[in-house]
């Protein structure tokens, strides 16, 4: 089986992607379609989101952080199981970084990559024939990235709809709308300061998603979206699906509410050249199981859960335990439990595992976001010294006391501007707030 695929883009952050594309695929798997789904772009949430609908395994294609062998293997992985694929696009569809010509992190590199079309979400909110200039400007700014079609999203009336639809019509050559979206309260999913409010979360999410099914049977036309699509091109070299090596032969995976950030490309890619994965909860008092050989702090919420994991005796014991004879190490959220305190939003201070020496304030806010690449300064989980590693940073933590451990990586931003020593090691232990993607 060898699906198609197509990627749902727009011209901006906020115009309502997310909501088309988990209404497209939810709509496609009531149909009886089997459908995989991928996130363009560094994000754990929307995946999740993903995973939900399609009922499916979901995944990340990163133009900048993964090498082009790794991005065409998991391509071809997720069409060999499924007859559909959608594509998240992230950002605008032109949005990236500056950088060489399918190294932007944009979702028109992979657009142009895999020579898919582009289903443009265009929000209509306070315009109606000027829509149609943005869709101009937009088919014909990279021909490389073929719009293929638009969806017009929160749509007022009737009229407002006709009078985009019209201006639309005019185009040439011409660019078919297959759909409009109502302005609907209901549509919106809720947000917290990293995204959305995980999918996990949510108790009524089978509802949410029917309901987003039968507002896409109703208002998109789904036999049209269907023909629109193609098969992508792309190798399939099954060797370049690993975006790091396994940090152990059993890995002790943390995972629950307040460890979730993990990137299943990585996880899979670890299982795919043996090693085993072994999950385990911090806020359920989980220590690292014995049996395993090296230990993964994922990134997450642990700012929302800091009283609990302070209270975990058993985990907080088992985990320095573990320290002593294996390696451990933090992403994000992880490090931030490494370190010797966390200070919540309430500005108050919970003991973390003192692992490592700093200690972490959320009460401080301050976003930090953007790619990174890291040039290892020793070994670790994350390889080898010397070894290169690209992902990014994404939290509004701040370190409020620093340490005095060795650092674990120079960073440099996406551009290669040097952003300095970064992260911690002491003994097994390492930690930082950068979130690894892939060997660069």
């Amino acid at each position: 089986m060898t699906a198609r695929g197509l990627i749902v883009s727009a011209p901006r952050s906020g115009a309502g992607k997310t909501v088309v594309a988990l209404a497209l695929i939810a709509a496609l798997r009531r149909r009886g379609h089997k459908v995989r789904s991928a996130k363009a772009g560094p994000d754990y949430i929307d995946p999740g989101f993903h995973a939900a609908a399609s009922g499916a395994a979901a995944l990340n294609l990163d133009s900048w952080a993964m090498p082009p062998p790794l991005l065409d293997a998991l391509l071809a992985e997720a069409v060999t199981a499924a007859d559909i694929l959608v594509i998240e696009g992230v950002m605008g569809l032109f949005d990236g970084i500056a950088g060489p010509p399918g190294r932007r992190g944009t979702t028109a590199d992979l657009a142009a990559r895999f020579r898919l079309p582009v289903l443009l979400v265009l929000d209509v909110v306070g315009q109606s024939q000027s829509a149609a200039a943005i869709v101009r400007g937009f088919a014909t700014h990279d021909p490389a990235a073929r719009i293929g079609a638009v969806i017009l999203n929160r749509v007022g009336s009737e009229r407002h709809r006709a009078l985009v639809m019209e201006a639309i019509a005019e185009l040439d050559p011409p660019i078919s709308v297959v759909g409009s979206l109502p302005r609907e309260e209901a549509l919106t999913l809720p947000e917290r300061h990293l995204g959305l409010v995980q999918a996990g979360e949510h108790l009524d999410l089978a509802v949410r998603l029917d309901r987003l099914a039968a507002l896409a049977e109703r208002h998109l036309d789904l036999d049209a979206i269907l023909a629109l699509a193609s098969a992508p091109s792309g190798s399939s070299n099954a060797d370049a699906r690993v975006g790091l090596p396994p940090p152990g032969q059993r890995v002790a995976l943390a995972c629950d509410e307040a460890f979730t950030f993990v990137y299943p490309h990585l996880v899979e890619g670890w299982r795919r050249v043996g090693a085993e994965i072994v999950i385990f909860s911090p806020l359920a008092d989980e220590p690292p199981p014995e049996s395993c050989d090296s230990c993964w702090l994922p990134g997450g919420y642990p700012e929302l859960h800091a009283g609990t994991l302070a209270n975990a005796a058993r985990f907080r014991v088992g985990l320095a335990r573990f320290a002593e004879t294996r390696p451990v190490h933090g992403e994000c959220g992880g490090y931030m439990v490494l370190g010797e305190g966390l200070q919540d939003a309430d500005g108050v201070r919970h003991a973390m595992t003192g692992l490592l020496g700093h200690a972490t304030s959320f009460a401080r806010r301050k976003l930090t976001l953007g790619y990174r690449e890291a040039r290892l300064t020793a070994d670790s989980p994350l390889g080898a010294a010397g070894t290169l590693i690209r992902g990014h940073e994404f939290h509004y933590a701040t370190l409020v006391t620093p340490g005095d451990d060795s650092p674990l990586a120079e960073l440099t931003d996406g551009q290669g501007r040097p952003l300095g020593a970064s992260g911690s090691r002491r003994g097994r232990v390492t930690g930082a707030f950068f979130h690894a993607i892939a060997q660069g």
